[in-house]
C-alpha cells in the first residue's frame, strides 16, 4: 500500500538548536563583464602639448545593461567611447572585451571584433548618400564576407526590426533625419553584435524622432544585447537603467538610475 504524503504543517518547524541552517547557493557564478576599463588614460600629444583626455578611468559594464554616459564637451566621453570601440588605444591602462585584453590583438582581428562584435550609431548617421537604405545595411555584412541573398535578406530584417523596410530602396536624402538614424541603427545591428555603441545618437533628431530611437534602443537592450550611449541631453540618459558622469578626464558619478526603464514616450510628460 502506497504511503500517504505527509499532512502540510502550519507551521514551519525550526531546526533543533545547534543544526547547521543551508544557505542556497548563489544563482550561478558571477558575469563577466563586456567591457573592462581600468585605469584608462589616453593623452593627445600636440608638438610640446600634451593634453589628457582620461586619467584614469575605470569601469565595468556587466551583459545586458544599457548605460549612458554624460559630461561636458572636453569631459573625455568620446575618447572613451572610441576606445570602448576599439578605434582608439589607451596611452596606458588595461582594457578587457569580454576578458580579452585588446591590446594583445592586432589590427587584423580588431577590424573583425569592430565588424562583428560591436554594432556603431553615430550621430551624424554616416550613410554613403547615393545608396540605398537597404544597401547601407548590407555593408557590414559584405565586410564580413556574406553572400549577396543571405546578405540582403539579413538587411531587410534588420530594417524590419527598426520599422524602416517601407522605406528600404529610398536614398538617405529621401529619408527624414529619424528615418536615417533608423536606418543606421538597422546597418548596426544587422551582423548580430552584441555590444551596441552610440555616440550622440538622438543629437540631430527632434523629440519625436528621439523617442522612437530610444525606444529601439530599449529593445534590443530587453532583448539581451548590451547598449552603451554617449549623450548631453539628461532626458536621455534617465531613459537607461545605469548613468556615467565624466569631468575632466575622470569618472565623476556612477550611479543606477530610479525603477525600471522607462518607455521613451513618456519623455515629453516628464
Amino acid at each position: 500500500m502506497a504511503i500517504p504524503p505527509p499532512e502540510r504543517a502550519d507551521v514551519a518547524v525550526p531546526p533543533p538548536e545547534g543544526a547547521d541552517i543551508d544557505v542556497p547557493p548563489p544563482e550561478g557564478p558571477p558575469r563577466r563583464p563586456v567591457i573592462s576599463l581600468r585605469k584608462i588614460t589616453k593623452v593627445y600629444r600636440m608638438g610640446e602639448i600634451e593634453v589628457a583626455a582620461l586619467r584614469g578611468v575605470s569601469l565595468d559594464v556587466l551583459p545586458g545593461e544599457l548605460v549612458s554616459v554624460m559630461g561636458a564637451s572636453g569631459s573625455g566621453k568620446s575618447t572613451m567611447m572610441n576606445i570602448l570601440g576599439c578605434l582608439d588605444t589607451p596611452s596606458s591602462g588595461r582594457y578587457l572585451l569580454d576578458g580579452v585584453d585588446v591590446r594583445r590583438l592586432d589590427e587584423t582581428i580588431l577590424a573583425r571584433v569592430r565588424n562583428r562584435k560591436i554594432g556603431f550609431v553615430f550621430q551624424s548617421f554616416n550613410l554613403i548618400p547615393r545608396t540605398s537604405a537597404v544597401a547601407n545595411v548590407e555593408m557590414p555584412l559584405a565586410y564580413a564576407g556574406v553572400g549577396a541573398r543571405e546578405r540582403r535578406a539579413r538587411a531587410m530584417a534588420a530594417l524590419e526590426e527598426v520599422g524602416l523596410a517601407d522605406r528600404a530602396h529610398h536614398l538617405p536624402n529621401e529619408l527624414s533625419g529619424g528615418q536615417q538614424q533608423r536606418a543606421a541603427v538597422a546597418r548596426a545591428i544587422a551582423t548580430n553584435p552584441s555590444l551596441i555603441l552610440a555616440d550622440e545618437p538622438t543629437g540631430n533628431l527632434d523629440t519625436r524622432s528621439t523617442h522612437e530611437i530610444m525606444d529601439i534602443f530599449a529593445r534590443l537592450n530587453q532583448d539581451g544585447r548590451t547598449v552603451v550611449l554617449i549623450t548631453h541631453e539628461p532626458e536621455v540618459a534617465e531613459l537607461t537603467r545605469r548613468i556615467v558622469r565624466l569631468r575632466d578626464g575622470l569618472v565623476l558619478s556612477d550611479e543606477s538610475t530610479a525603477g525600471e526603464h522607462l518607455h521613451a514616450s513618456d519623455m515629453g510628460a516628464r
